[in-house]
């Protein structure tokens, strides 16, 4: 990837500017934000699939018969007015870089609604609105550029583990499956005007190796790189991915691919995810980033932790210089990424180890 030129050099230019002079900061979950508007099957379907039929389907595949409730990554094209909203809440507070709602817009993932038809389309939609709404706020407010990043998700498969408890050997997914799906979806962030492609949510290296083999081939066939985002989650208390890994070996795993960031999200709270960020912080060559949960699920699947004690721990992340960017996943909200835009705002960035030596020599 780094030997090919940028493919919008003047936006990466802005994005390292803002980078070298903050901590940046990510916006917060979507999933919390689509649940409050409460939408029945008919709000997920809209006119398009009204009668459970897509125009634009082979007739083999639609949504006939198949509930389509739940599927968020689907109301970017029959409610594209909620997700616009829930981009533009997240700019108000203070969010820097925007995630596209593309978490599932994969064939794998969207073939459990029969679906996978569209996955190019909720990619390339995804990221034209998320543009638009950064767009529009940074006319408003262009001493603070805003970025979208275009979201890879793991998909509903992993390549390392067996789902047969019967089985170790069988897998249902090759790396060859991912990479195509992940280059298909990929091509449509790109086209839709992403800035930055992150990888996230990586419970399975494999899986993420695939993302990173298909935009590292995809690049090349387009002659020109983006930059790219790396975050995992850490399954549990246990310190490690689903697949095994420590923070330390995950790191090692991905670095090959020259990130603009490597970090961690979502399955743990901030305080159960600092010592795993404090090893990236120690040992990554890129910038750091970590958008956790509101803390750890209730028995209702709920999350309590509050905007000022989520800013207060993330506070201290930025205090011991941890950070380069920062943000929310499941639980989060518009108060939430307000209240740690707060907490980080006085605090310099992380300095990478490039910059520390030369300042050293």
């Amino acid at each position: 990837m780094s030997t090919l030129p940028w493919l919008h050099p003047e936006r990466v230019a802005l994005l390292e500017q803002a980078l070298r002079r903050r901590i940046l900061i990510l916006d917060g979950g979507m999933g919390t934000m689509l649940q409050a508007h409460e939408l029945d099957e008919h709000g997920f379907r809209g006119d398009r699939f009204e009668h459970g039929h897509d125009g634009h389907a082979p007739a083999h595949e639609h949504p006939g018969g198949c509930d389509l409730k739940g599927n968020n990554d689907l109301l970017t094209l029959t409610k594209p007015e909620i997700i616009r909203g829930v981009h533009e809440a997240y700019l108000e507070a203070g969010a820097d870089l925007i995630e596209t709602n593309t978490f599932n817009s994969t064939r794998i993932s969207q073939a459990d609604y029969k679906l996978q038809h569209l996955a190019y389309e909720l990619n390339l939609e995804g990221a034209r609105l998320a543009s638009a709404a950064c767009d529009a706020m940074t006319a408003k407010t262009p001493h603070q550029p805003r970025f979208v990043i275009g979201v890879l998700g793991p998909t509903s498969r992993t390549a390392s583990l067996s789902p047969d408890v019967n089985d170790p050997g069988f897998r249902n997914v090759t790396f060859e499956e991912l990479a195509e799906n992940y280059t298909e979806s990929a091509n449509g962030l790109i086209d839709g005007g992403a800035d930055v492609i992150m990888v996230e949510t990586i419970f399975d290296t494999l899986n993420a190796k695939a993302a990173l083999f298909a935009l590292s081939e995809l690049f090349h066939r387009r002659g020109a790189r983006m930059p790219v985002m790396i975050s995992g989650t850490i399954t549990d208390r246990s310190g490690r991915t689903l697949s095994g890994q420590t923070a330390e070996a995950f790191y090692y795993s991905v670095r090959h691919a020259r990130p603009l960031s490597v970090g961690f999200n979502c399955a743990l709270g901030a305080e159960d995810l600092r010592p795993h960020v404090q090893t990236l912080a120690n040992i990554a060559e890129s910038h750091v980033s970590t958008h956790p949960n509101a803390g750890l699920p209730n028995a209702f699947g709920e999350y309590d932790e509050s905007p000022e004690h989520m800013a207060g721990i993330i506070g201290g992340f930025a205090r011991d210089g941890l950070l380069n960017l920062v943000g929310g996943c499941c639980g989060t909200t518009p108060a939430h990424i307000k209240a740690i835009a707060e907490a980080v705002r006085n605090h310099p960035p992380r300095a990478l180890p490039s910059d520390a030596e030369a300042e050293a020599a």
